[in-house]
């Protein structure tokens, strides 16, 4: 049997209940050999029926929090040929209107920290991180109608260090979308909502340093010092852990982030002179 025969064998299976688990774990490690895989899952006939399967079996196992590792893997392996259908081109659309991220946040709304939990979040972070680094409007015009900032935002604060490292990448890929920026801007709540979170933690990895991690953060200060309101707020309360040289030691050999952390105090330095009754007023009333 050739390879793509194999594929459409492993395919097939997974509309069976008895061949399904084992199916699900050969295509996951083999999905990087099949670049077709993605439309080949979608257009095939109660493929994607059987991975939603897949996912809502395990709802009843988040609360109270009953996942076994084994749960966990096989869910996983679903979710990963998902992110296939997420990522590829001729797929994404269909992966949208079909409003299939939806059915991951409740494995993103989990708070134990137990291993299967965390695999699965970061799993799950991962089919919306794929989705996110395509910078398709349409995709952030979807996530920005649904509870995505907020999921993402308790994840920074309180998941593990990948965790939070690809949940801070979505929320500044959507801050780089326009439309992603005003609407986090619109409101004083959804900024300090977002500046909050940022801000803790710019306080843990002064103690932890996370290099990637950091990068993140201040891609998304950044960005958010391209907004007039967000400027003038950032102003204020900006970390001082960024403004006073505490990160150079780690910065030193990723020239990207500290040009980037340069052109923050420089946005955020400029057009500085600003009436008291401005300074006061820079909490972004919309």
């Amino acid at each position: 049997m050739d390879s793509k025969e194999q594929l459409y064998a492993l395919v097939l299976e997974l509309s069976s209940p008895e061949q399904r688990e084992s199916a699900l774990l050969e295509l996951s490690k083999k999905r990087e050999e099949f670049p077709e895989l993605a439309p080949i899952l979608w257009h095939s006939f109660g493929t994607v029926a059987a991975l939603l399967q897949e996912i809502v079996a395990i709802y009843p196992l988040l609360s109270p929090p009953q996942l076994t590792a084994h749960a966990s893997n096989r869910v996983c392996n679903a979710l990963a040929l998902l992110q296939c259908v997420a990522s590829h081109a001729e797929t994404r659309t269909h992966f949208l209107n079909a409003h299939i991220p939806l059915y991951l946040y409740p494995f993103l709304n989990t708070v134990s920290k137990n291993r299967p939990f965390e695999y699965l979040r970061l799993t799950s972070l991962g089919v919306i991180g794929a989705l996110v680094k395509i910078d398709d409007s349409d995709v952030i015009n979807f996530l920005l109608q649904t509870e995505i900032i907020p999921l993402c935002l308790r994840i920074m604060e309180a998941g593990s260090e990948l965790s939070k490292t690809v949940a801070t990448f979505i929320v500044q890929k959507i801050l780089l979308d326009d439309m992603g920026l005003t609407y986090i801007c619109h409101t004083p709540e959804r900024f300090y909502a977002v500046g909050t979170v940022l801000s803790k933690m710019v306080a843990t990895l002064v103690e932890a340093p996370a290099p990637r991690l950091l990068k993140h953060i201040i891609r998304c200060y950044l960005r958010l010092s391209d907004n007039p309101r967000a400027k003038e707020a950032l102003r204020q309360c900006l970390p001082e852990a960024l403004r006073n040289h505490t990160f150079d030691e780690g910065l030193k050999d990723d020239a990207t982030t500290s040009r980037w952390l340069a052109q923050l105090l420089y946005n955020i330095s400029t057009d500085a002179s600003v009436g008291a009754g401005a300074v006061q007023g820079a909490r972004l009333s919309s």
